[in-house]
């Protein structure tokens, strides 16, 4: 294992794998015969919507992108989001899925969602890996959550602190020394 020194393993591999999985098969059966948009928030969900995309079996289903940050370089939400990359495709009478690698503060999901809905989509639901509650400011929960986090700075499998760790194929917690 990479970096063993500065972080503990919270999540394995195969852990990974058996989440997402269950995660996909309940979109899958909520979405049978309707016209999905999946929206993945750049960069951190990119692990996790790609595993989790190529389990999804809807016909009717697009992919698209957006990127949004209220974190720039630090481990503390600045609480100011903003867009560097809106969607592409037209989600105007769609149902739009949001995947998020993790539902923490809720500012960034929640300015999203809201964004997703002014542009006419016909629902937007949220889809995160990771939910972090105890550091919620904003009042908005996830519709589909892989683990619910006590108050833990996690990197991989997509997760970084300042862009680094995104590779790791599984989810450690960062010593606190290391983003202190």
């Amino acid at each position: 294992m990479l970096h063993k020194d500065i972080f503990e393993e919270l999540m394995n591999e195969e852990e990974l794998e058996k989440t997402v999985s269950e995660i996909a098969g309940r979109i899958n059966n909520d979405y049978r015969d309707k016209s999905l948009v999946v929206v993945g928030v750049l960069k951190g969900s990119i692990m996790f919507l790609a595993d989790l995309f190529r389990k999804i079996t809807i016909d009717d289903c697009q992919l698209d992108f957006m990127a949004a940050s209220s974190y720039g370089n630090s481990a503390v939400s600045s609480g100011n989001v903003r867009i560097t990359k809106d969607v592409d495709c037209n989600v105007k009478e769609r149902d739009v899925l949001i995947v998020e690698d993790i539902l923490d503060t809720g500012n960034t999901l929640s300015f999203i969602k809201e964004h997703l809905l002014s542009k006419g989509a016909s629902s937007v639901k949220i889809c995160t890996l990771f939910d972090k509650p105890a550091r919620r400011k904003k009042p908005i929960t996830a519709d589909y959550t892989g683990r619910t986090i006590d108050d833990l700075f996690i990197v991989g499998y997509g997760l970084d602190y300042s862009e680094h760790y995104r590779n790791l194929p599984y989810v450690g917690v960062l010593r606190s020394e290391i983003y202190s």
